[in-house]
């Protein structure tokens, strides 16, 4: 089956807990806007993040906090602070990079913490039944248009999921993407 899906393009961004939010601002953490997530939201809190004299500024912490601190960057970032960060489902940060998130408030240094996040289809858990999918499930998107090709995703199925296809800024420039543009999600039978 196939289906139309929109791109959501996931620009570098953190998740912190609270207690490392805490070590970081003085102030509550504060929304800037929503996300297509449900219950997600861009905060108006920026950190640096450092590896070595390498420096990427005003990072931008997606909120709520999570269980986890977690740094989602591009390919591109990655090189640019020298990193070799790996491709990870959100979560999975077992052996991943250390890095150093920096505000004027103090510096912490985060172990196994830095990943290029997958590519994936956000799903609702009520939308399972209607797709057919289930979390984790490979799929492939086609991309039409002057850079086309085929690409293969994960599914990823939450609560709070809304059906939006997430690609970082590497993969949307790659095949000349824009947010809220439209791809077809083929889902095998």
């Amino acid at each position: 089956m196939y289906y139309k899906v929109k791109v959501g393009i996931s620009n570098r961004h953190i998740h912190l807990t609270e207690e490392t939010y805490n070590k970081l601002f003085d102030e509550p953490i504060s929304k800037r806007n929503d996300l297509n997530q449900i219950g997600q939201f861009a905060s108006n809190q920026t950190v640096d993040i450092i590896n070595g004299n390498k420096v990427i500024n005003n990072v931008r912490i997606v909120g709520p906090f999570r269980k986890y601190n977690q740094v989602e960057i591009s390919k591109s970032d990655a090189i640019n602070l020298e990193l070799n960060p790996p491709v990870r489902t959100s979560g999975d940060l077992e052996n991943s990079e250390t890095i150093t998130l920096r505000t004027n408030k103090d510096e912490i240094k985060l172990p196994s913490s830095c990943i290029i996040a997958n590519r994936h289809v956000h799903f609702n858990t009520r939308d399972v039944e209607k797709y057919h999918i289930k979390d984790k499930e490979k799929l492939k998107i086609h991309i039409l248009g002057e850079k086309r090709g085929t690409i293969e995703v994960f599914a990823k199925v939450s609560d709070d999921g809304y059906f939006e296809l997430h690609l970082d800024t590497d993969d949307a420039n790659a095949f000349l993407l824009g947010q809220d543009d439209e791809v077809i999600l083929e889902i095998d039978d």
